[in-house]
C-alpha cells in the first residue's frame, strides 16, 4: 500500500504526478484495491493532461503507473459532486472521504 496516497486522501491534500505520459493534478477521494486486484486511486483531476480528454473530471488511476508522485502543500475542502462513498470499483478500501 502506498502510504503517501492513503495519507493524501485522509488529509485532503492535492497530488501531482505523471501518468501515461501526461502531468496530472488531482484531488484524491478514495484509495484501495480494484476488483481487478490493482492498487488504485479514485480522484478528481483538476489540471493537466488526460488521454481521455476528461479534465476536469473523475478518474480511477492505477497507483503503480503514477510517476514522480508529489504531495503538494495545497488542500481541498470537501468531496466533489458525484463522489460516492464505498466505491463499488474497490474491493478493498484503505482510505476514503
Amino acid at each position: 500500500m502506498n502510504t503517501l496516497v492513503k495519507t493524501s486522501v485522509e488529509t485532503k491534500t492535492i497530488l501531482e504526478f505523471n501518468y501515461d505520459g501526461q502531468q496530472r493534478v488531482v484531488e484524491p477521494h478514495a484509495h484501495g484495491v480494484s476488483t481487478a486486484g490493482n492498487e488504485v486511486l479514485r480522484c478528481y483531476q483538476i489540471a493537466g493532461g488526460s488521454n481521455s480528454g476528461n479534465v476536469p473530471g473523475w478518474h480511477l488511476m492505477t497507483v503503480t503507473k503514477m510517476v514522480d508522485l508529489t504531495v503538494t502543500d495545497s488542500h481541498f475542502n470537501s468531496p466533489r459532486p458525484g463522489y460516492k462513498k464505498e466505491d463499488k470499483s474497490l474491493s478493498t478500501i484503505y482510505a476514503q472521504l
